[in-house]
């Protein structure tokens, strides 16, 4: 990996996308696409959306894109306690990429 070449100037954005995507971009769309469409999401209504999927997965995946500045994570002060995802701006800047992704699979993959 060391010899790698640093991307074109050009390419540097869509580097940055993929580094964001990469491995996880089957599952990463799909929460981003329900917290979208809900517009906050606790854990347990995610986890049944999406189906088979394990916890730890799950978490994984919704702590990167806090990480990567995508959702948030809200907790309720209440017992028990509640966390309640959305999206930041970040992320609502992200939904009309979601939208051409779904128009697209309309589209072509129906």
């Amino acid at each position: 990996m060391g010899n790698m070449k640093a991307p074109l100037p050009q390419c540097a954005a869509m580097v940055r996308v993929q580094n964001i995507l990469s491995g996880k971009w089957k599952i990463t769309i799909l929460i981003l696409w329900y917290i979208a469409e809900y517009e906050a999401q606790r854990f347990g209504e995610l986890r049944r959306r999406l189906g088979d999927i394990t916890q730890s997965t799950l978490t994984k995946q919704l702590r990167e894109l806090e990480q990567d500045g995508f959702i948030s994570r809200y907790i309720y002060q209440e017992a028990p306690p509640k966390v309640e995802y959305s999206l930041t701006g970040l992320g609502k800047s992200f939904i009309p990429i979601l939208k051409d992704m779904k128009s697209w699979s309309d589209t072509h993959l129906m």
